[in-house]
């Protein structure tokens, strides 16, 4: 509730007579809880008859962080962290089906178990990056849910683009890369019936602060970090409150105006697009030429014979 008051003071100072009123405490009691921050690792600076201003955060992203200074309405005001779990997914799977709100998130420090598609293990190491799921709760038909992949992967690049000035593509369906490495993973997952959809939880892989050797050596030359490519630490608690930010607004908009505002958003960002790849598929490779997406979000591929064959999931390798 102390951080709520600073984060709607919005950089000012807070009153000793503000904080006791939201804390419900006398002005003698508010001492103690100042400290509390301050052993957490916040920079408070005190002034006489103004009272106090938060002057610098820890880099954390407990609930505490990602609350001071949210934007969002709905995206993260309910926050489940741990310092370490197995899978952000598996937890945020078992808080949509014990009936956690929509926009609740699941966070760590740490996955010992995290995974992208097809079961491939994905490296989340302590306090380099945000490994995070989202629960959304759509009133949409099964089949529209692969959208909302595509839906996340627009709202993270610009989170990015807002938070740090680099330029991030996106490799369909869920691969964002910064020159041509791969700093984030989406994975999208349902709890639903055949005419139902329960939950659609998203789950987000994203390198921060990671440096070179932070990765193992298989991944050297494939995977990179926001840091590794602009040179900066960045905070990560605010750049999760800027991707709930970003994925709310879409959000919104998706479920008011459908999903071709968010289609013409990703091929804006798709390094794909007008290229010619190979989608290697469940049923074999086909080459052609990628050129664009269906109002379902299915990749559409133009083979050498002129046919164009709809993509629903493969890996995708860039040719030339």
């Amino acid at each position: 509730m102390l951080l709520q008051a600073f984060s709607e003071a919005e950089g000012s100072y807070v009153s000793g007579q503000k904080m006791s009123e939201v804390l419900g405490c006398s002005r003698t009691a508010v001492w103690k809880h100042i400290e509390d921050l301050r052993k957490e690792g916040y920079e408070l600076e005190a002034v006489r008859k103004l009272g106090y201003k938060i002057v610098k955060v820890p880099d954390k992203i407990s609930g505490n962080e990602i609350r001071l200074g949210l934007k969002t309405k709905r995206l993260g005001r309910h926050i489940h962290f741990e310092e370490s779990v197995g899978s952000t997914q598996k937890t945020a799977h078992a808080l949509a089906g014990s009936g956690a709100e929509e926009g609740t998130i699941a966070v760590a420090d740490q996955q010992t178990e995290g995974r992208g598609r097809l079961s491939r293990s994905w490296h989340s190491p302590k306090g380099k990056g945000i490994w995070m799921s989202t629960i959304l709760r759509p009133e949409i038909p099964l089949n529209k849910t692969p959208q909302l992949t595509l839906l996340a992967a627009v709202a993270i690049v610009q989170a990015i683009e807002e938070s740090t000035g680099l330029s991030p593509d996106i490799k369909w369906p869920n691969d964002i890369l910064i020159n041509g490495r791969k700093a984030v993973g989406i994975l999208t997952e349902l709890q639903a019936e055949a005419d139902r959809v329960h939950s659609v939880i998203i789950g987000t892989g994203l390198n921060i602060n990671h440096e070179k050797n932070d990765f193992p050596e298989e991944l050297h030359g494939i995977a990179t970090s926001l840091r590794m490519e602009s040179g900066q630490k960045f905070n990560r608690a605010q750049i999760i409150q800027e991707i709930l930010l970003k994925l709310e607004t879409l959000y919104d908009q998706y479920l008011t105006h459908g999903f071709k505002p968010v289609k013409l958003l990703w091929e804006s960002y798709a390094i794909s697009l007008n290229r010619r790849i190979t989608a290697r598929t469940l049923q074999g490779a086909v080459s052609g030429r990628a050129i664009g997406i269906d109002d379902e979000g299915v990749l559409l591929l133009q083979k050498d014979n002129g046919e164009t064959e709809r993509i629903y999931s493969a890996d995708i390798e860039l040719e030339g």
